[in-house]
């Protein structure tokens, strides 16, 4: 494989980023997917940054893509901290565990410090990102409403003990409120492709509705 290029996304890239971004969800967490949707819409939201929305492509092809939106922390005495959260995060299936993933996101963190962010949070599968300095946000003292600490939400402090051991409530930006119908009418404008259960949904479900006491 060739050198691997990482760049802005720009919008002559949007349809093909769109589409990966579908081929990449296609039958991973449910039947079909609705991320290439997100994509989509989140473009145009107020969280939505831009400088942080990179591609990575080798031998012309787009291959990856990651997307950045601002979400908030809230301590018990109310005061808010701006943070990141990142997704959906794509690549081509064929070249996955091929580096490319690391690529991008070691670029996206940096590139996150240098606009002056300094903690990331997201909900992912541990084992993919542990190994780029993800934690269980247990460990940090973050948790959503009603002192729930999912076992999927991880937390990165780009710059150490800016969370300082307060408790936090996570808050994400309401882009990642999927209107379900639309999702589906967009869908339709791709190529058909076949929704069926695969043993990686069940992973997925058992990640998503399970916290950490």
């Amino acid at each position: 494989m060739e050198k691997i290029n990482v760049r802005n996304e720009s919008r002559n890239d949007y349809r093909i980023v769109e589409n990966l971004t579908r081929e990449a969800f296609w039958n991973l967490h449910v039947p079909g997917c609705n991320e290439h949707y997100l994509v989509h819409v989140m473009r145009e939201h107020n969280d939505f940054i831009p400088e942080l929305d990179f591609v990575a492509e080798t031998e012309g092809k787009i291959v990856g893509n990651i997307v950045y939106t601002k979400a908030k922390l809230v301590d018990e005495n109310g005061c808010e901290k701006i943070v990141l959260t990142f997704g959906p995060f794509s690549i081509l299936p064929e070249y996955q565990r091929k580096g490319i993933g690391k690529l991008l996101l070691n670029h996206s963190f940096k590139k996150a410090m240098e606009l002056g962010y300094d903690c990331i949070v997201i909900f992912g599968h541990p084992g993919n990102y542990v190994s780029s300095g993800f934690k269980s946000c247990k460990k940090y003292n973050v948790c959503i409403e009603n002192d729930y600490y999912p076992t999927a939400m991880l937390v990165k402090e780009l710059k150490t003990g800016v969370l300082d051991g307060r408790k936090w409530t996570y808050y994400e930006s309401p882009v990642y409120e999927t209107d379900e119908k639309e999702a589906e009418k967009f869908d339709q404008t791709f190529e058909p492709k076949e929704k069926e259960y695969r043993v990686s949904q069940e992973e997925f479900y058992i990640y998503s509705h399970s916290s950490i006491k």
